[in-house]
């Protein structure tokens, strides 16, 4: 059995059912624990990402150019003042693009993510904490949700509802959830087994208490660590898609769809894939940085 002060939790204080709720006890040893020291990829994974941020939500309003309006008289420009992307085959900006296009993606990539992370946090809490047939009936769905080959699932999706944001937001949902369970499940079944558990229960605590006002705090950090690792995964799918033609359907400015669209020209126009590629690149290095740097963080906590 885990010791609870090496999981970060430790028991809690005798106190009545009607207190605010369960609290650590202080350490014994009358040393203060040391701060952990700020994490640098974390830092700098924030600023790369902040700076894409601001680039996506800056460029399309002070762009001279619309992102969908076709120019025939500036087709495949190579990047110059004028067009410091160059343009597409249908002389389209495609620094425009690219960040009318990072817009939409990262809105989508962050709107499928919340709910699923919601859920499967939830259902990861209650397998873990009361085990039994809780833990078997989450265990047997994921299982059997992961036995489905995903972009079958996609294909179906997109049947029914058509290609467009719908169609990702349902297979991610039908989806995205079960990595999240499975890690707040195992997380939290190691904290279920601690002494200090049993005593809130004897002190007159609810298990719902227990749940969000201990075993949350405590297994947040790993869920969101793996939060920034999974949209990295889910980023990258949604350009696939987009690449496949069952993402965002055109004129809408997608990623996927403009590597997609360029893959003719690469050997002599370069630009119209290779730019859009490299910004997916780099939204995924940020991603990478700041989950590096907060799982640093809680290790060090």
């Amino acid at each position: 059995m885990r010791n609870p002060d090496s999981a970060g939790v430790r028991p809690v204080q005798s106190a009545s059912p009607d207190s605010a709720g369960v609290r650590p006890a202080r350490p014994a040893t009358g040393v203060r624990p040391s701060r952990p020291r700020r994490s640098r990829t974390l830092a700098a994974g924030l600023v790369l990402l902040a700076l894409i941020v601001l680039a996506v939500a800056v460029i399309p309003v002070l762009s001279p150019y619309d992102p969908v309006a076709e120019d025939i008289a500036s087709m495949l420009q190579a990047p110059s003042p004028a067009h410091p992307f160059g343009t597409d085959q249908l002389g389209r900006d495609i620094l425009t693009r690219v960040a009318a296009a990072g817009r939409i993606d990262l809105m989508l990539m962050m709107g499928v993510e919340a709910l699923p992370f919601v859920i499967g946090t939830a259902a990861g809490l209650v397998a873990g904490f009361y085990g039994g047939w809780p833990d078997r009936a989450i265990t047997l769905l994921s299982d059997a949700l992961i036995a489905f080959p995903f972009y079958l699932l996609v294909a179906v999706v997109a049947f029914v509802t058509g290609t467009g944001m719908k169609g990702i937001f349902l297979t991610f949902l039908i989806m995205g959830w079960i990595i999240f369970a499975r890690t707040v499940k195992g997380a939290t079944a190691s904290l279920a087994r601690a002494e200090w558990v049993e005593s809130a229960r004897v002190m007159g605590f609810s298990d719902l208490s227990i749940l969000t006002r201990q075993m949350l705090p405590n297994v947040l950090s790993q869920a969101v660590t793996v939060l920034m690792s999974d949209m990295v995964a889910l980023l990258v799918a949604i350009v696939t898609l987009g690449y496949l033609g069952l993402g965002i359907a055109p004129p809408t400015p997608d990623w996927g769809t403009m590597i997609a669209d360029g893959q003719s020209f690469l050997a002599t126009r370069w630009w119209v894939s290779t730019l859009p590629g490299c910004a997916v690149v780099l939204v995924g290095v940020a991603l990478a940085l700041i989950g590096d740097g907060l799982n640093d963080v809680r290790r060090e906590a």
